[in-house]
């Protein structure tokens, strides 16, 4: 088969999705991810502790999921995992705060109106009201120019309240995105997107201060769910800087042989089959299907994706870039959309947050 026309999510254009829209998902997009998705069994096993770029929580005991399609794939729960670890979270912000004295602070700046965008910030918000973690926003005009947000990006590196500092994307089209992005302190930079973040994180035997939020979160999923990565064959399908690459990195780190499905590539269908692991981030609904799946793999489906639907109120349903109910007959684990990828970005971030505090007063 010749080669697939989809698209990578791409740094330099990270639209958000908006529910009337075909934009693609980008990153923080727990708006939409809400609904759990089939139930789970716990059993006691040893406890984990994240590796890269973690805060040091504890990881919850290896979890099975109950059967959740009706032909025998495991559902991966994001939402179930996203809640036990923002529950580890608040306990350790708790722990820091009383031994101490220092809350973990996260700054937010947002630039302009767009609804869409506003509510992300707002969930970010209520996420770190839940585990105990202080926000400060900053909220600009769509006017604004360029130096005033860099201004205010200055002055929260040189602020010790401030652990972590996200701008909110995308910024107005007469910003500089890059130039932007850049400015943030590689201690406080809890999106991972640095250049010497992603760097490190692309070196042997050098350890990133921070791994991109979503990427981190599908690897943490496959660890809470006792996927075993090492001597595995992976496919990444997107090779975007916010996460194919990065989760590439990821996978490569966990001893997995990585292999890049993108909008070059020939015979997609036939790469991705020979993959015991699969994520995919390309914001293409239902791109992925069932005969692209090999037998028993485990499926992360990082996009989300409207498609009209008649009998939704709403006018449209979410999808993922994998077709959920062809997977579930081939696949033995698969993330649903909603309920799978999306909860664990914002769970990554305030984990990251988490630990730029701790690490900023040398806290164990």
């Amino acid at each position: 088969m010749a080669s697939i026309p989809f698209t990578d999510y791409s740094s330099s254009t990270a639209t958000r999705l908006l529910p009337f829209s075909r934009t693609t998902f980008r990153r923080n997009s727990a708006l939409f991810l809400s609904r759990l998705v089939g139930p789970l069994s716990m059993r006691s096993s040893s406890f984990r502790t994240l590796t890269v770029g973690s805060s040091s929580v504890s990881s919850l005991p290896l979890i099975n999921a109950a059967i959740g399609c009706e032909s025998g794939a495991k559902v991966i729960d994001g939402k179930l995992v996203a809640k036990k670890i923002r529950e580890e979270i608040a306990a350790e912000v708790s722990r820091m705060k009383d031994e101490i004295g220092i809350v973990p602070g996260l700054a937010v700046i947002l630039v302009g109106d767009r609804k869409d965008s506003a509510t992300y910030v707002r969930n970010k918000k209520k996420a770190c009201e839940s585990v105990g973690i202080n926000s400060f926003e900053v909220h600009l005009p769509e006017n604004s120019a360029e130096q005033e947000v860099l201004k205010f990006i200055s002055g929260f590196n040189d602020d010790p309240s401030v652990h972590g500092i996200l701008v909110q994307l995308p910024l107005p089209s007469h910003m500089n995105e890059q130039n932007i992005l850049n400015a943030v302190s590689i201690e406080k930079d809890v999106d991972g997107f640095h250049p010497l973040n992603i760097g490190r994180l692309a070196m042997r035997g050098r350890e990133p201060l921070f791994v991109p939020c979503t990427p981190k979160g599908c690897i943490e999923l496959l660890h809470r769910y006792g996927v075993q990565i090492k001597g595995k064959r992976a496919v990444v399908i997107g090779r975007s800087n916010i996460v194919g690459m990065p989760a590439a990195l990821l996978l490569q780190r966990e001893d997995a042989t990585i292999s890049i499905v993108h909008t070059r590539t020939k015979n997609p269908e036939e790469i991705t089959k020979q993959a015991d692991i699969i994520i995919s981030a390309v914001g293409q609904p239902n791109m992925v299907r069932g005969d692209w799946i090999k037998p028993g793999a485990v499926v992360i489906d990082v996009g989300i994706n409207p498609v009209e639907d008649a009998k939704s109120p709403r006018g449209y349903k979410l999808v993922g870039d994998v077709c959920y109910e062809e997977a579930c007959k081939v696949a033995s684990a698969v993330t649903p959309v909603p309920g799978g990828v999306g909860p664990m970005t914002i769970a990554m971030l305030l984990s990251n947050t988490l630990s730029s505090a701790k690490r900023a007063h040398n806290f164990q």
